[in-house]
């Protein structure tokens, strides 16, 4: 006869017993001890998905605060608040609950420039992180997925923004309402309808706050926590990439695990970027929607401009010529389609297109379809680094636009000067910047590749006993000089027959943009001709007894 006990584990404190029912109820430790040890890289520019991270949840915060006070109702009615200089005007309901918040609800105007300064960032913080990912190649396979799914975040950023601003309805967030609608009109056959079930009639219409406020505060937030989730599952699935050096490898990860040692410094780094934003919104005052005034369709504020992420597509607007070289307002089967408006914003749509699409563009040109878990450094990809230069200043050049009037009252300029000057950047900034970028990071790899062989310069010279002068070079560590080495030779690949043994026109375009990728090219120093280099300089130091020469 015998008998058994089963053992159940019996925690000690309160909070283990908690944990223990709520594990043994729902099977999380699994989960928590995988999640745990997975491996992180520690570089300082992997920290801008981390900030665009914590100010998203910082809005959230914030935004749940202001939406349990505003009101988003374009109801007519006179304000009788605290902000003297306001009281008795008409307005929204909206702006008046705005001001509201920011005179008459302790911390309120706080809770508002915190939730605005957060967008600015999380906004920037998602575009440098998306820079970063652009430049170092970490969206090749397998990871063009999270690449798509971080286009889309920059883009929700935007649609974000722009329906936040627009919700007090100052005189401000009106104006950018009116690009807006004009953009929405401009669509050949469907733009006028979807301008009146926006608005709710004609412009401004009785509607326009209300839907906004439901795509701020439900849409909007709920498809980009989405992605994040969608985007943080692909990392920890895909592992996380990293940059080149001794020891790292496509199949292993070099840095620190989640817990405890990650999760201690991200909690830490949230509450630096947390106090960070508190620092700005209670001390740098912004949209100060007081100054402004309720929303009225007859004036046009002088000097507006729109958040930094929304001022593309005014500066678009702004830079189209409104009749020359003839008149940009098309007849077409009876419809009047305005190009002056509609125009600008199909190279900015071509633009996110080929951002979206650029990992398949790249792996069809190279024919590399291997996993990569290394990254490049910038100067390594000559081409790709120049083609994002060329994208961020055509983006630049649409951003400064938007301030042209600006730029013309404070430098005392004329404004039809700015505006023909931007005009020309719009084609030859591109253009002059792919052809500067692509040449420095051409010298940049002759500059290690002489590193590597010859060793640094000192900046001393000395006596050889045969009486020959030379310039004393540090040989590098074993570290640095395997960064400068380790990356892949990128060379031309012509274009190739098929099966049949043709080659089909789009071949032979793959294989014009190949040479055009590679072409240029520096090749990394290989083991040869670093053991040439190694014994060229102990023949010339030879008979020496400076132990700092190269060997």
């Amino acid at each position: 006869m015998s008998t058994t006990t089963d053992y159940e584990y019996k925690p000690r404190t309160g909070t283990g017993r908690i944990a223990n029912f709520v594990d043994t109820r729902v099977g999380m430790s699994p989960i928590v001890k995988e999640f745990g040890r997975k491996i992180f890289p520690d570089h300082w520019s992997f920290m801008f998905g981390e900030v665009a991270l914590y100010t998203f949840v910082i809005l959230l915060l914030s935004g749940t605060f202001l939406a349990l006070w505003f009101d988003p109702s374009m109801a007519a009615l006179e304000y009788e608040g605290s902000y003297v200089p306001m009281q008795g005007v008409e307005m929204s309901a909206a702006y008046a609950s705005a001001l509201d918040i920011s005179f008459d609800i302790r911390g309120g105007l706080f809770l508002r420039q915190l939730h605005h300064w957060s967008a600015l960032v999380f906004a920037m913080a998602v575009s440098v992180h998306m820079l970063r990912v652009f430049f170092t190649g970490a969206f090749r396979r397998p990871r063009e997925l999270n690449w798509v799914v971080g286009v889309g975040l920059f883009l929700l950023a935007i649609v974000a923004g722009f329906s936040g601003y627009s919700l007090p309805d100052d005189v401000l967030s009106g104006n950018g309402l009116r690009i807006a609608d004009a953009i929405l009109k401009a669509i050949p056959l469907v733009g006028a309808y979807l301008s009146m079930f926006l608005f709710g009639g004609e412009f401004p219409g009785h509607d326009i706050i209300g839907r906004l406020y439901i795509i701020h505060v439900l849409l909007i937030p709920a498809v980009i926590l989405m992605l994040i989730v969608i985007h943080l599952f692909m990392v920890v699935v895909h592992k996380h990439t990293q940059f080149p050096g001794p020891g790292r490898t496509e199949d292993n990860v070099v840095g620190f695990p989640v817990g405890p040692v990650y999760a201690a410094k991200a909690g830490g780094f949230f509450f630096v970027v947390f106090g960070i934003m508190a620092l700005m919104a209670g001390t740098t005052t912004i949209n100060a929607i007081w100054n402004y005034g309720p929303y009225d369709p007859s004036p046009v504020q002088a000097g507006s401009q729109p958040d930094w992420y929304m001022g593309f597509t005014d500066g678009a607007v702004r830079l189209m010529p409104g009749t020359w070289p003839f008149n940009w307002e098309w007849q077409l089967l009876g419809m009047s389609i305005p190009m002056n408006v509609l125009l600008p914003m199909v190279p900015l749509g071509l633009l996110f297109a080929a951002l979206a699409l650029w990992p398949w563009i790249e792996r069809w040109v190279t024919k590399d379809n291997k996993e990569h878990h290394i990254l490049d450094r910038p100067r390594n990809a000559p081409f790709r680094t120049a083609v994002g230069v060329a994208g961020v200043l055509f983006y630049v050049v649409h951003l400064v636009a938007a301030s042209g009037d600006l730029i013309a009252t404070h430098f005392r300029v004329s404004l039809n000067d700015v505006i023909y000057w931007l005009r020309a950047a719009y084609f030859l900034a591109p253009i002059l910047g792919f052809i500067i970028t692509r040449r420095i990071c051409l010298a940049l790899q002759r500059k290690d590749r002489e590193i590597v062989l010859h060793g640094r310069e000192t900046g001393r010279v000395q006596q050889l006993p045969h009486g020959e002068f030379i310039e004393v070079h540090e040989p590098l560590d074993e570290y640095k000089r395997y960064r400068l080495v380790d990356y892949q030779d990128r060379q031309v690949i012509p274009a190739q027959p098929n099966g049949k043994g043709k080659i089909t026109g789009t071949e032979k375009l793959r294989g014009r943009m190949s040479r055009w990728f590679f072409e240029d090219r520096v090749a990394p120093v290989t083991p040869a001709e670093l053991e040439a280099a190694h014994h060229h300089h102990e023949a010339v130091t030879a008979g020496s007894s400076d132990k700092e020469l190269v060997r």
